[in-house]
């Protein structure tokens, strides 16, 4: 059994506490009485993955028939799977895909089927370029689909690739993939990262339109997901559990394959990243040092590249496969086995130690709206219950925040965080008065189909996504980022941790409370 997370209260004894800040770290000496919110060890990864597969194929969980009874000689069979954002790093080889999808094929082969098509299930995001398709699903699949168009990007601005299926009782429009509508079956495989993944949203989202997407990747669907970690509280869920439901009702047969993957993140020469400080090691210490002063010497593009070469080993956890919904239970079951921990009440001010990759800039730079949605949307989120922050709290994130965009990923981000911002940071204000003409403009559209960026909308996505905890905190404040990066939207900016934590006090008071959210590995932090 692994190690699970604990809350440690800082006292004079307590060694300084490491903190992510972009493609770097900083220690950090916390005031005496302070929380620091450690993760719970990687659990065990499985012995025989592949066994595991074939066995989950095999015996399927809810109402699903094994797969090797659901393939045949003339049937139209689609594999879809989730696209570069999972995981995070990316994973050493073999990806979870490969292995899945490998073991899919060989049944498929021996029940004699010929018409397979895979679809990487991209939503609104970029394409994923060759070298990142073969990584991630392996020689001998890409080498067998790619050359003879088998292997296709999911296009949400083709229509005539697209099925609208009908509207669920919420006025909801739910149009997916062509191919994978029409399919006798759709096989999807799924990273499971974090608890918000998989389940409906696989398809429901993955294999959607703008038309769909719509509905729930909006102001108030953010507004009323408490959190996103948390399904029973996420209007993001409930949403998207409509839409699968309705999927399903349409006559769309998804045979769901789902894994998680256990938290060791990160090779061994940054060990020290997943590592309680008071157990480091001479070899640790060492470590820490030579790459803390390594990088105080590297260009920032250099350290960059670095950094987005970095394969993480995590491995698989567990694989689970067959209905939807009773997949995704078991799933989100051994996401919270790995990542929950046990938190008493909430603070005054939470600290986020950002790093320098999120599920939107992989090969890619972490520009300034993607910081905010990091530490607003993601990292406010990783909770359960309670935000761990009180209402009207403050929130500290570490990170340089440069004023730099990737113009081949990024090109209708630099327009938003150039006019859109500059005018108004008002989520309800923005999604009424400019999401319309960004999401349609032709040329992002264009850019989107044929380059490598994010649709004309993502964006304004990103921004929606930080909006529940900007309506729950008073002030955000980010050290050590670009000024006018930081103050484009809305927030300020600290020189050092010391004088963020005496800016926060204007907020919310002298001595205030204070929890450092210690991540890597990931976690849920469940508060009571």
């Amino acid at each position: 059994m692994s190690r699970p997370g604990f809350v440690l209260e800082v006292d004079r004894s307590t060694p300084p506490t490491l903190c992510w800040h972009g493609e770097g770290f900083r220690l950090l000496r916390l005031p005496e009485g302070s929380r620091i919110l450690y993760p719970p060890e990687p659990v065990e990864a499985l012995k025989d993955p592949d066994e595991a597969i074939r066995q989950a194929l095999l015996n399927p969980e809810g109402d699903m028939a094994p797969l090797p009874a659901l393939l045949r000689a003339g049937m139209r069979l689609t594999i879809a799977f989730d696209d570069i954002s999972l995981p995070l790093p990316p994973m050493e080889r073999p990806d979870n895909r490969q292995r899945v999808i490998e073991a899919v094929l060989d049944l498929a082969a021996e029940a004699g089927v010929d018409d397979v098509v895979l679809i990487c299930a991209l939503a609104l995001h970029r394409r994923m370029t060759p070298a990142e398709l073969r990584h991630a699903l392996g020689d001998r699949i890409y080498d067998a689909f790619a050359p003879h168009g088998l292997l296709l990007q999911h296009d949400a601005e083709d229509p005539a690739a697209l099925v609208h299926l009908g509207q669920t009782d919420h006025g909801e429009d739910v149009e997916i993939n062509r191919r994978a509508a029409e399919s006798d079956l759709l096989v999807y495989v799924n990273i499971n990262l974090v608890a918000m993944d998989g389940g409906h949203k696989s398809v429901a989202t993955g294999l959607a339109s703008y038309n769909s997407l719509r509905h729930h990747h909006n102001v108030k669907t953010m507004q009323h997901s408490r959190s996103f970690m948390d399904q029973t509280r996420s209007e993001l869920h409930t949403s998207n559990w409509r839409m699968g439901r309705l999927i399903a009702a349409s006559g769309v047969k998804v045979f769901q394959i789902e894994t998680t993957l256990n938290t060791d993140t990160f090779p061994s020469a940054f060990g020290f990243l997943q590592k309680r400080e008071w157990e480091w090691g001479s070899r640790d210490r060492a470590s820490f040092l030579a790459v803390s002063k390594t990088l105080e010497r590297t260009p920032d593009r250099l350290a960059r590249s670095i950094f987005q070469s970095i394969k993480s080993p995590h491995k698989m956890s567990s694989v689970q496969a067959g209905e939807v919904e009773a997949v995704h239970a078991i799933t989100t079951d051994n996401v919270y086995r790995q990542q929950l921990v046990d938190v008493d009440g909430q603070t005054d001010v939470v600290i986020f130690g950002l790093p320098y990759i999120c599920p939107y800039n992989v090969n890619s730079i972490m520009n300034p709206i993607l910081v905010a949605c990091l530490g607003l949307g993601y990292f406010f989120n990783l909770y359960r219950g309670k935000p761990l922050v009180r209402p009207g709290g403050v929130l500290i994130l570490s990170h340089p925040t440069p004023w730099a965009f990737n113009p081949v990923h990024h090109p209708s981000y630099i327009d938003f965080f150039e006019e859109v911002l500059a005018d108004t940071t008002d989520p309800v204000e923005i999604e009424k008065t400019y999401e319309e003409r960004f999401a349609t403009d032709d040329w992002y559209r264009h850019l989107y189909r044929t380059s490598y960026a994010y649709h004309g909308v993502h964006p304004f996505y990103m921004w929606y996504w930080c909006a529940h905890a900007l309506d729950h905190v008073a002030g955000v404040i980010i050290v050590g980022g670009d000024t006018k990066a930081v103050h484009r939207m809305g927030f300020k900016r600290a020189s050092t941790m010391r004088d963020a934590l005496e800016m926060a006090e204007d907020i919310v008071g002298r001595d205030p409370s204070i929890t450092h959210f210690h991540c890597p590995p990931m976690m849920i932090a469940d508060v009571h």
